[in-house]
């Protein structure tokens, strides 16, 4: 099978095919060194909402057209434990969501995609349960639908949010666009 092309050689040398990205790596793209500085990046911490990318493929997922697999470490001193709700800390699940928005503006990226990534919105959402503390470990699952390619590339797909392996967070078509700067 051939690789895909990839418009931005910047994103084809520093990236490749890699299939993972450890935390430092995340750095990189956040900081504008992963896929170039004009490209989407993620968010910095705090708002970084993943400690690394286990699996990253243009293959496979639930609609067999791509699937990533990120986790995030919960420890109890996590910034938004301590503001949302005093004496009740729970992570916002708008968190939660905007981790699966960066993780499909990530991909985006990843396959070639040029520009700086916006969340377009979400088709369905459903929470069943809520990170608190005693949670050990956040798991995003994601799985690509569909992209577009023309003056806007948009992704289309849909995510699962399980802490310590059960499914609290189902997202149905989340939508991410990447816009040249002009265009925002």
């Amino acid at each position: 099978m051939a690789l895909p092309s990839f418009p931005n050689p910047f994103t084809r040398a520093k990236v490749g095919r890699r299939e993972s990205f450890e935390y430092d790596r995340l750095i990189d793209c956040a900081h504008g060194q992963l896929f170039g500085p004009e490209n989407g990046r993620l968010p910095l911490p705090p708002m970084l909402m993943f400690d690394r990318i286990g699996l990253i493929s243009d293959q496979g997922g639930q609609h067999g057209r791509g699937e990533m697999h990120a986790e995030l470490n919960i420890h109890d001193d996590l910034w938004f434990f301590a503001c949302h709700f005093e004496s009740d800390p729970v992570m916002p699940g708008c968190l939660g969501l905007d981790a699966m928005w960066q993780l499909v503006g990530f991909f985006l990226l990843w396959v070639g995609g040029e520009g700086r990534g916006r969340a377009l919105g979400v088709g369905n959402l459903k929470f069943k349960g809520q990170v608190e503390p005693k949670v050990s470990r956040v798991e995003y699952l994601i799985s690509i639908k569909r992209i577009i390619k023309g003056k806007l590339w948009m992704g289309l797909a849909d995510g699962l949010l399980k802490a310590d392996g059960q499914t609290i967070y189902e997202a149905q078509d989340l939508k991410v666009g990447l816009f040249s700067r002009d265009q925002l």
